[in-house]
């Protein structure tokens, strides 16, 4: 039996649909540069929900939930804290957050009236990504205030953006370019080895040749 005094702060025990909307919410907290932010709570069982609801009634201390029947119990629902060098619930970080979850359709429980929640955050079962949006990579949702939110996007490469020379002459004057550049000290070798294991793209060469020719032109 799960302890009544712990929180779960697991995003895996919220439904498919709340993990997507929490990941997609921290996506773009960390693309709006808010990145100290992290899950205090996601799923809580109806035991935890009556033992919260009992703090400041019939327990000691300051009422924290106005509820029995909370949307944490159908596991749609997480709350979030700022970590340093902000204090644990800055107002202005989580408004900053509230803003965005609005733009996602997620429900900020900072707009409820009466019972203000800036904390709290969930969706309905039938939430979907908005049009515009979508997850971009691996979101990496924090889970206590020494971490901070992460977003991995791998490099996509295909045949298609991938440089194909056309020719092994081409090749080999790409090569020499490249290798007096790199004895010049204007590129990094790692450029050249990429270029010999056919993972340049078309793109980053050009962009090579322009830095490197920009520079020459300079001495």
């Amino acid at each position: 039996m799960t302890n009544v005094t712990t929180t779960c702060r697991d995003l895996s025990e919220l439904l498919p649909v709340a993990q997507t909307a929490c990941r997609l919410l921290f996506q773009e907290c960390y693309k709006a540069g808010i990145r100290n932010v992290f899950v205090t709570e996601t799923y809580r069982s109806q035991e935890r929900q009556n033992y919260l609801y009992a703090q400041g009634r019939t327990r000691p201390g300051a009422i924290v939930t106005w509820t029995l029947n909370s949307n944490h119990k159908s596991r749609l629902a997480w709350d979030i804290a700022v970590g340093p060098p902000q204090s644990l619930y800055d107002v202005v970080t989580l408004n900053k957050v509230g803003a965005i979850a609005r733009k996602l359709n997620i429900t900020w429980g900072g707009d409820w009236l009466g019972n203000i929640d800036r904390p709290h955050f969930e969706v309905k079962p039938s939430w979907r990504i908005p049009a515009g949006y979508k997850l971009e990579g691996e979101v990496r949702v924090p889970s206590n205030s020494k971490m901070q939110v992460q977003l991995i996007v791998k490099e996509e490469k295909s045949m298609s953006n991938t440089w194909n020379p056309g020719s092994p002459a081409m090749q080999t004057a790409a090569e020499a370019f490249l290798v007096q550049a790199v004895k010049d000290g204007i590129i990094q070798a790692s450029h050249l080895v990429d270029l010999q294991n056919k993972q340049m793209t078309t793109a980053r060469l050009l962009g090579l040749y322009i830095t490197i020719d920009e520079r020459r032109s300079t001495k």
